[in-house]
């Protein structure tokens, strides 16, 4: 069978808006750049003139046009320096890279023929996405404002005339991305684990469709035998029930998540090791580029620090409401796994505490999720991190 043709990259006439139905090249890298002038902050004019380019040059990053990606990978360097030294985030310049990565994974995926191409070389296939990447697409496809952008950054609320406030795609391309997504599905069906990530992948990015009812279409699989919403311990059937799980969370339905963490998580100690290997390649601890879903089967030595993923955790335990069930789990996992591991950063440790204290004072929380809440705020108390 053929593989996927090359992706083409759009063209437009300088200076005009992006044709209908296609998608800029460097749209989500410009948008971020625009974000990140204004941080500092800069007019157009006088970015260009610190950074010394033309107006047009630093308009076509910001449009997409030109986009970042195709500078030379020095001077790409050299501008990172440079915006840093005028002000800007350093946060949001570092991303400029995983917003290019976003760029060239929502080119590629609105350009593959899953119709006419091999499985293998679809590009959700071959590649384990991580949070940032994953959000930056979002934001591209669903509007929603990836954390690592609002966390430095004060986007404007208004601007005067018809300027966008997210690189969103217009309507007609944000369809022909879902139905990419529900093609792929399709045709990855009933194939066997060696395009479970592909599957996995594709249903979790479709969770960013408003208008899709994911429940019923993950019912639809299931009755077709397609997907199994709960795995006994690891394999890479787990990996999609836990994707699909965390996909119907993000819609905000918390019901299959927690049926899977009391069924597929609880109890398995290979599935608790691979649940906490994927957080950390999923935020970003892990710094080794993953080609499938085999690593989060490791058991020995990790690749990534238990500290710094506590950390994570803890910064995020009561702003993430539709995975709060998966957080709690995961941090009382961790600190169980880990003897010693609340004194190794007391900081963090108090920063817990104080996080905890607020959850477990609500009354949203599952009945499971307080029992764990509670023991863990029980390991902090004893330590001397909370009254």
């Amino acid at each position: 069978m053929a593989a996927y043709p090359p992706v083409r990259r759009p063209t437009t006439p300088t200076g005009s808006r992006p044709l209908p139905g296609r998608v800029t090249e460097g749209a989500i890298t410009g948008f971020l750049f625009k974000v990140i002038r204004e941080q500092i902050p800069r007019t157009q004019d006088e970015l260009a003139e610190d950074l010394g380019v033309d107006k047009s040059t630093l308009q076509g990053w910001e449009s997409g046009r030109r986009p970042l990606s195709a500078t030379r990978a020095g001077n790409l360097v050299a501008m990172r320096r440079r915006l840093i030294l005028l002000g800007a985030p350093s946060g949001l310049v570092e991303m400029l890279n995983t917003a290019m990565d976003a760029d060239l994974l929502l080119g590629e995926i609105l350009g593959a023929d899953p119709l006419h191409g091999r499985l293998g070389d679809h590009p959700l296939a071959a590649w384990v996405l991580t949070r940032d990447t994953t959000h930056m697409i979002g934001w591209a496809v669903g509007g929603v404002l990836p954390g690592v952008v609002a966390a430095h950054s004060t986007i404007p609320a208004a601007r005067r005339g018809p300027v966008s406030s997210s690189p969103l795609l217009e309507a007609g391309l944000r369809a022909r991305f879902f139905q990419c997504l529900r093609t792929a599905s399709e045709m990855v069906e009933r194939a066997g684990e060696d395009s479970s990530l592909l599957r996995r992948q594709v249903w979790y990015l479709s969770s960013y469709d408003q208008e899709w009812d994911a429940a019923s279409w993950f019912d639809g699989l299931r009755r077709r035998g397609a997907m199994t919403a709960t795995v006994d311990g690891w394999s890479p059937r787990w990996v999609e029930a836990r994707s699909v799980a965390a996909a119907l969370a993000r819609q905000g339905d918390p019901t299959l998540m927690r049926e899977f963490i009391n069924r597929s998580i609880a109890d398995h100690d290979e599935a608790e090791v691979a649940n906490l290997n994927y957080w950390a390649h999923w935020l970003g601890l892990d710094g080794r580029p993953q080609t499938d879903d085999g690593f989060m089967a490791e058991r020995d030595r990790p690749a990534w620090d238990a500290s710094a993923l506590l950390r994570a955790f803890a910064v995020r335990l009561d702003r993430a409401v539709e995975y709060t069930d998966l957080y709690i789990h995961s941090i009382w996992a961790l600190i169980v796994s880990r003897r010693g591991l609340l004194d190794s950063d007391p900081h963090v440790a108090r920063e817990l505490a104080g996080r905890v204290r607020l959850l477990l004072d609500g009354n949203t929380l599952s009945v499971e999720s307080r029992r764990e809440l509670e023991s863990v705020h029980y390991g902090l108390r004893t330590s001397g991190y909370s009254t």
